[in-house]
Protein backbone atom coordinates (compact mmCIF):
# COMPACT_ATOMS: atom_id res chain seq x y z
CA UNK A 1 0.00 0.00 0.00
CA UNK A 2 1.21 3.49 -0.80
CA UNK A 3 1.44 6.08 1.97
CA UNK A 4 0.99 9.85 1.90
CA UNK A 5 3.59 12.17 3.48
CA UNK A 6 1.24 12.45 6.48
CA UNK A 7 1.00 8.73 7.18
CA UNK A 8 2.92 8.94 10.45
CA UNK A 9 0.80 11.87 11.62
CA UNK A 10 -2.33 9.79 11.03
CA UNK A 11 -0.91 6.93 13.09
CA UNK A 12 0.06 9.27 15.91
CA UNK A 13 -3.48 10.68 15.93
CA UNK A 14 -4.96 7.21 16.34
CA UNK A 15 -6.59 7.17 12.92
CA UNK A 16 -8.22 4.01 11.65
CA UNK A 17 -6.29 3.31 8.45
CA UNK A 18 -7.83 1.36 5.58
CA UNK A 19 -6.86 0.44 2.01
CA UNK A 20 -8.27 2.90 -0.54
CA UNK A 21 -7.35 2.97 -4.24
CA UNK A 22 -3.98 1.40 -3.49
CA UNK A 23 -3.25 3.76 -0.58
CA UNK A 24 -3.43 3.31 3.19
CA UNK A 25 -5.69 6.21 4.18
CA UNK A 26 -7.40 7.41 7.37
CA UNK A 27 -11.11 6.61 7.32
CA UNK A 28 -11.74 8.25 10.70
CA UNK A 29 -10.07 9.64 13.82
CA UNK A 30 -12.58 10.38 16.59
CA UNK A 31 -15.60 9.13 14.63
CA UNK A 32 -17.36 9.83 11.34
CA UNK A 33 -20.33 11.66 12.86
CA UNK A 34 -18.16 13.88 15.05
CA UNK A 35 -15.82 14.71 12.17
CA UNK A 36 -18.76 15.37 9.86
CA UNK A 37 -20.29 17.84 12.32
CA UNK A 38 -16.92 19.53 12.87
CA UNK A 39 -16.81 20.38 9.18
CA UNK A 40 -20.43 21.54 9.13
CA UNK A 41 -20.00 23.78 12.21
CA UNK A 42 -16.30 24.76 12.38
CA UNK A 43 -13.45 23.43 10.24
CA UNK A 44 -11.80 20.14 9.38
CA UNK A 45 -8.74 19.25 7.36
CA UNK A 46 -8.48 16.20 5.11
CA UNK A 47 -5.37 14.54 3.73
CA UNK A 48 -6.25 13.99 0.06
CA UNK A 49 -2.70 13.51 -1.16
CA UNK A 50 -3.78 10.32 -2.92
CA UNK A 51 -5.47 12.47 -5.57
CA UNK A 52 -3.55 12.73 -8.83
CA UNK A 53 -2.33 15.71 -10.88
CA UNK A 54 -1.70 16.10 -14.60
CA UNK A 55 -0.09 19.24 -16.00
CA UNK A 56 -0.80 20.38 -19.57
CA UNK A 57 1.41 23.15 -20.91
CA UNK A 58 2.46 24.76 -24.16
CA UNK A 59 0.90 26.71 -27.04
CA UNK A 60 -1.57 23.92 -27.78
CA UNK A 61 -2.63 23.25 -24.18
CA UNK A 62 -5.99 25.00 -24.50
CA UNK A 63 -6.96 23.25 -27.74
CA UNK A 64 -5.86 19.93 -26.25
CA UNK A 65 -7.93 20.35 -23.11
CA UNK A 66 -10.94 21.48 -25.13
CA UNK A 67 -10.74 18.11 -26.87
CA UNK A 68 -10.36 15.89 -23.80
CA UNK A 69 -12.42 17.76 -21.18
CA UNK A 70 -16.18 18.22 -21.40
CA UNK A 71 -16.41 21.83 -20.21
CA UNK A 72 -15.39 25.01 -22.04
CA UNK A 73 -11.80 25.36 -20.88
CA UNK A 74 -11.45 28.67 -22.75
CA UNK A 75 -13.65 30.24 -20.08
CA UNK A 76 -11.14 29.56 -17.29
CA UNK A 77 -9.22 32.77 -16.56
CA UNK A 78 -5.65 32.61 -15.33
CA UNK A 79 -6.08 31.87 -11.65
CA UNK A 80 -9.44 30.19 -12.23
CA UNK A 81 -10.82 26.70 -11.63
CA UNK A 82 -13.36 24.57 -13.49
CA UNK A 83 -15.13 21.24 -13.04
CA UNK A 84 -15.42 18.89 -16.01
CA UNK A 85 -15.58 15.27 -17.13
CA UNK A 86 -13.30 12.97 -19.06
CA UNK A 87 -15.44 10.95 -21.48
CA UNK A 88 -15.18 8.18 -24.05
CA UNK A 89 -16.61 8.56 -27.55
CA UNK A 90 -19.75 6.69 -26.45
CA UNK A 91 -20.28 9.14 -23.60
CA UNK A 92 -19.13 6.81 -20.84
CA UNK A 93 -17.51 8.80 -18.06
CA UNK A 94 -13.87 7.99 -17.29
CA UNK A 95 -13.53 10.50 -14.43
CA UNK A 96 -14.64 13.84 -13.04
CA UNK A 97 -11.92 16.43 -12.64
CA UNK A 98 -10.96 19.91 -11.50
CA UNK A 99 -8.69 21.98 -13.73
CA UNK A 100 -6.78 25.03 -12.50
CA UNK A 101 -5.31 27.53 -14.96
CA UNK A 102 -1.89 28.42 -13.60
CA UNK A 103 -0.77 30.59 -16.53
CA UNK A 104 -1.64 31.55 -20.09
CA UNK A 105 -0.41 28.18 -21.39
CA UNK A 106 -0.27 26.09 -18.20
CA UNK A 107 -3.05 24.04 -16.58
CA UNK A 108 -3.15 21.58 -13.68
CA UNK A 109 -5.89 18.92 -13.66
CA UNK A 110 -6.66 16.98 -10.47
CA UNK A 111 -7.82 13.38 -10.96
CA UNK A 112 -9.43 10.85 -8.67
CA UNK A 113 -6.92 8.54 -7.00
CA UNK A 114 -8.28 5.27 -8.37
CA UNK A 115 -8.33 6.63 -11.92
CA UNK A 116 -5.13 8.64 -12.03
CA UNK A 117 -2.92 6.32 -14.04
CA UNK A 118 -5.67 5.60 -16.55
CA UNK A 119 -6.56 9.29 -16.81
CA UNK A 120 -2.96 10.27 -17.46
CA UNK A 121 -2.50 7.58 -20.09
CA UNK A 122 -5.76 8.62 -21.79
CA UNK A 123 -4.80 12.28 -21.81
CA UNK A 124 -1.24 11.64 -22.97
CA UNK A 125 -2.47 9.37 -25.79
CA UNK A 126 -4.77 12.12 -27.05
CA UNK A 127 -2.04 14.74 -27.01
CA UNK A 128 -0.77 13.72 -30.44
CA UNK A 129 -1.40 16.47 -32.95
CA UNK A 130 -1.38 19.21 -30.31
CA UNK A 131 1.58 21.38 -29.38
CA UNK A 132 1.30 20.37 -25.74
CA UNK A 133 3.34 18.69 -23.04
CA UNK A 134 1.28 16.38 -20.84
CA UNK A 135 3.11 15.51 -17.61
CA UNK A 136 2.24 13.30 -14.64
CA UNK A 137 2.78 15.57 -11.64
CA UNK A 138 1.38 13.31 -8.93
CA UNK A 139 4.74 12.84 -7.22
CA UNK A 140 5.21 16.62 -7.02
CA UNK A 141 2.19 17.38 -4.85
CA UNK A 142 0.63 16.60 -1.52
CA UNK A 143 -2.94 17.87 -1.15
CA UNK A 144 -4.92 19.04 1.87
CA UNK A 145 -8.55 20.15 2.01
CA UNK A 146 -9.49 22.67 4.70
CA UNK A 147 -13.28 22.85 4.83
CA UNK A 148 -15.98 24.39 7.00
CA UNK A 149 -17.39 27.79 8.01
CA UNK A 150 -14.22 28.60 9.98
CA UNK A 151 -11.82 27.37 7.28
CA UNK A 152 -10.93 30.76 5.83
CA UNK A 153 -10.45 32.36 9.22
CA UNK A 154 -8.04 29.58 10.17
CA UNK A 155 -6.14 29.83 6.88
CA UNK A 156 -5.92 33.61 7.19
CA UNK A 157 -3.77 33.22 10.30
CA UNK A 158 -1.18 31.28 8.29
CA UNK A 159 -0.90 33.35 5.10
CA UNK A 160 -0.14 36.88 4.02
CA UNK A 161 -2.48 38.38 1.50
CA UNK A 162 -6.05 37.76 0.44
CA UNK A 163 -7.23 34.18 0.13
CA UNK A 164 -8.61 33.18 -3.29
CA UNK A 165 -12.37 33.37 -3.78
CA UNK A 166 -14.55 30.41 -4.70
CA UNK A 167 -13.45 28.74 -7.96
CA UNK A 168 -10.19 30.67 -8.13
CA UNK A 169 -6.62 29.80 -7.14
CA UNK A 170 -3.35 31.53 -6.30
CA UNK A 171 0.20 30.68 -5.27
CA UNK A 172 0.67 31.63 -1.61
CA UNK A 173 2.90 30.95 1.38
CA UNK A 174 1.02 28.83 3.93
CA UNK A 175 2.87 28.39 7.23
CA UNK A 176 6.05 29.13 5.33
CA UNK A 177 5.38 26.59 2.57
CA UNK A 178 4.68 27.65 -1.02
CA UNK A 179 1.33 26.20 -2.06
CA UNK A 180 -1.32 26.50 -4.71
CA UNK A 181 -4.37 27.59 -2.71
CA UNK A 182 -7.75 27.01 -4.39
CA UNK A 183 -11.25 27.99 -3.37
CA UNK A 184 -12.63 24.53 -4.08
CA UNK A 185 -13.83 21.56 -2.05
CA UNK A 186 -15.99 18.44 -1.84
CA UNK A 187 -18.12 19.07 1.24
CA UNK A 188 -20.71 21.73 0.41
CA UNK A 189 -19.06 24.11 2.88
CA UNK A 190 -16.79 27.04 2.18
CA UNK A 191 -13.14 26.15 2.24
CA UNK A 192 -9.83 25.74 0.47
CA UNK A 193 -7.74 23.04 -1.11
CA UNK A 194 -3.98 23.27 -0.83
CA UNK A 195 -1.57 21.68 -3.30
CA UNK A 196 1.94 21.79 -1.91
CA UNK A 197 5.32 20.04 -2.06
CA UNK A 198 5.22 16.66 -0.29
CA UNK A 199 8.05 17.68 2.04
CA UNK A 200 5.98 20.64 3.26
CA UNK A 201 2.83 18.66 4.05
CA UNK A 202 3.65 17.89 7.69
CA UNK A 203 4.44 21.51 8.55
CA UNK A 204 1.20 22.80 7.01
CA UNK A 205 -0.87 20.00 8.55
CA UNK A 206 0.55 20.72 12.00
CA UNK A 207 -0.05 24.45 11.58
CA UNK A 208 -3.68 23.95 10.54
CA UNK A 209 -4.38 21.71 13.54
CA UNK A 210 -2.67 24.16 15.89
CA UNK A 211 -4.84 26.95 14.45
CA UNK A 212 -8.04 25.06 15.25
CA UNK A 213 -8.86 22.64 12.43
CA UNK A 214 -9.63 19.04 13.35
CA UNK A 215 -8.40 16.06 11.31
CA UNK A 216 -11.12 14.41 9.24
CA UNK A 217 -11.02 11.05 7.48
CA UNK A 218 -12.47 9.65 4.28
CA UNK A 219 -15.58 8.38 6.07
CA UNK A 220 -16.85 11.88 6.82
CA UNK A 221 -15.66 13.08 3.44
CA UNK A 222 -18.13 10.62 1.93
CA UNK A 223 -21.09 11.56 4.14
CA UNK A 224 -20.40 15.28 3.59
CA UNK A 225 -20.29 14.99 -0.21
CA UNK A 226 -23.36 12.75 -0.25
CA UNK A 227 -25.47 15.26 1.67
CA UNK A 228 -24.79 17.86 -1.02
CA UNK A 229 -25.20 15.30 -3.82
CA UNK A 230 -21.67 15.52 -5.16
CA UNK A 231 -20.82 12.58 -7.40
CA UNK A 232 -18.37 9.84 -6.44
CA UNK A 233 -16.67 8.00 -9.26
CA UNK A 234 -17.56 4.32 -9.20
CA UNK A 235 -20.90 5.11 -7.55
CA UNK A 236 -22.75 7.90 -9.37
CA UNK A 237 -20.27 8.03 -12.25
CA UNK A 238 -19.02 5.21 -14.46
CA UNK A 239 -18.30 4.24 -18.03
CA UNK A 240 -21.78 2.69 -18.18
CA UNK A 241 -23.66 6.01 -18.00
CA UNK A 242 -23.37 9.29 -19.90
CA UNK A 243 -23.11 12.76 -18.34
CA UNK A 244 -26.72 13.77 -19.06
CA UNK A 245 -28.07 10.65 -17.37
CA UNK A 246 -25.73 11.35 -14.47
CA UNK A 247 -27.10 14.87 -14.03
CA UNK A 248 -23.90 16.54 -15.20
CA UNK A 249 -25.00 17.82 -18.58
CA UNK A 250 -24.39 21.32 -17.21
CA UNK A 251 -20.61 20.82 -17.38
CA UNK A 252 -20.70 19.51 -20.95
CA UNK A 253 -20.34 22.04 -23.77
CA UNK A 254 -20.82 20.10 -27.01
CA UNK A 255 -19.76 23.06 -29.17
CA UNK A 256 -16.15 22.56 -28.03
CA UNK A 257 -16.00 19.19 -29.78
CA UNK A 258 -14.83 17.22 -26.76
CA UNK A 259 -14.55 13.45 -26.98
CA UNK A 260 -18.08 12.13 -26.45
CA UNK A 261 -19.81 15.40 -27.44
CA UNK A 262 -21.94 13.79 -30.15
CA UNK A 263 -23.31 11.20 -27.75
CA UNK A 264 -24.02 13.83 -25.11
CA UNK A 265 -25.85 15.98 -27.68
CA UNK A 266 -27.97 13.02 -28.77
CA UNK A 267 -28.96 12.01 -25.23
CA UNK A 268 -29.69 15.63 -24.37
CA UNK A 269 -31.99 15.92 -27.41
CA UNK A 270 -33.74 12.58 -26.95
CA UNK A 271 -33.91 12.65 -23.17
CA UNK A 272 -32.21 10.23 -20.81
CA UNK A 273 -33.96 6.98 -19.93
CA UNK A 274 -32.79 7.29 -16.31
CA UNK A 275 -32.15 10.12 -13.91
CA UNK A 276 -29.99 10.39 -10.82
CA UNK A 277 -32.18 11.41 -7.89
CA UNK A 278 -31.77 12.12 -4.20
CA UNK A 279 -33.97 10.39 -1.64
CA UNK A 280 -34.66 10.29 2.07
CA UNK A 281 -36.10 7.45 4.18
CA UNK A 282 -38.30 9.19 6.78
CA UNK A 283 -39.84 5.90 7.96
CA UNK A 284 -36.44 4.50 8.87
CA UNK A 285 -33.73 2.37 7.33
CA UNK A 286 -30.46 3.00 5.54
CA UNK A 287 -30.02 2.07 1.89
CA UNK A 288 -26.60 1.20 0.54
CA UNK A 289 -24.85 1.16 -2.80
CA UNK A 290 -26.26 -1.58 -5.03
CA UNK A 291 -29.64 -1.92 -3.30
CA UNK A 292 -32.30 -2.33 -6.02
CA UNK A 293 -35.20 0.08 -6.41
CA UNK A 294 -38.56 -1.57 -7.04
CA UNK A 295 -39.79 -0.98 -10.56
CA UNK A 296 -36.29 -0.35 -11.90
CA UNK A 297 -33.28 1.51 -10.66
CA UNK A 298 -30.46 1.13 -8.17
CA UNK A 299 -29.03 2.97 -5.19
CA UNK A 300 -25.61 4.47 -5.90
CA UNK A 301 -24.82 5.85 -2.43
CA UNK A 302 -26.61 5.78 0.91
CA UNK A 303 -25.97 6.60 4.55
CA UNK A 304 -27.52 7.87 7.75
CA UNK A 305 -27.27 11.61 7.18
CA UNK A 306 -25.65 13.24 10.23
CA UNK A 307 -27.13 16.62 9.31
CA UNK A 308 -30.67 15.44 8.52
CA UNK A 309 -30.96 12.61 11.02
CA UNK A 310 -32.54 10.21 8.51
CA UNK A 311 -31.40 7.67 5.96
CA UNK A 312 -30.55 9.42 2.70
CA UNK A 313 -28.83 8.76 -0.59
CA UNK A 314 -28.85 8.88 -4.35
CA UNK A 315 -30.18 6.42 -6.91
CA UNK A 316 -30.78 5.97 -10.61
CA UNK A 317 -34.47 5.55 -11.41
CA UNK A 318 -36.53 5.57 -14.64
CA UNK A 319 -36.96 9.13 -15.90
CA UNK A 320 -40.75 8.95 -15.60
CA UNK A 321 -40.44 8.23 -11.85
CA UNK A 322 -37.85 10.87 -10.98
CA UNK A 323 -40.00 13.79 -9.84
CA UNK A 324 -39.47 15.07 -6.28
CA UNK A 325 -42.26 13.80 -4.07
CA UNK A 326 -42.39 10.41 -5.79
CA UNK A 327 -42.44 7.53 -3.33
CA UNK A 328 -40.21 4.55 -4.09
CA UNK A 329 -39.37 1.25 -2.44
CA UNK A 330 -35.84 0.00 -1.91
CA UNK A 331 -34.82 -3.59 -1.23
CA UNK A 332 -32.40 -3.31 1.69
CA UNK A 333 -30.93 -6.78 2.19
CA UNK A 334 -34.26 -8.46 1.55
CA UNK A 335 -36.38 -5.97 3.48
CA UNK A 336 -38.49 -3.46 1.55
CA UNK A 337 -38.00 0.09 2.81
CA UNK A 338 -39.96 3.16 1.78
CA UNK A 339 -38.24 6.29 0.48
CA UNK A 340 -39.19 9.61 -1.06
CA UNK A 341 -37.45 11.35 -3.92
CA UNK A 342 -36.47 14.87 -2.88
CA UNK A 343 -34.97 17.91 -4.53
CA UNK A 344 -31.16 17.97 -4.67
CA UNK A 345 -29.11 18.74 -2.68
CA UNK A 346 -30.15 16.93 0.47
CA UNK A 347 -28.37 19.51 2.65
CA UNK A 348 -28.13 23.25 2.05
CA UNK A 349 -25.62 25.28 3.97
CA UNK A 350 -27.85 28.33 4.34
CA UNK A 351 -30.52 26.27 6.12
CA UNK A 352 -28.08 25.42 8.90
CA UNK A 353 -27.16 29.02 9.69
Amino acid sequence: MRETPLHQRHREAGARLVPFAGWEMPVQYMGIREEHQAVRTAAGVFDVSHMGEVESSGPGALDFLQRVLSNDVAKIPVGGAQYSLLCREDGGVLDDLFTYRLGEQRYLTVTNAANHERDFEWMAAHGDGFDVEVADRHADYAMLALQGPDARAIAATLVEGRLPARMTCAAMEVAGVTALVAGTGYTGEDGLELLLPPDGAVAVWDALLAAGAVPVGLGARDTLRLEVCFHLYGNELSEQRDPVTSGLGWCCKEETGFIGAETVARVRAEGAAEQLVAFTMPAGGIAREGNPVAGGGVVTSGTMSPSLGVGAGMAYVPADRAEPGTEIEIDVRGRIRGAEIVTKPLYRREESQ
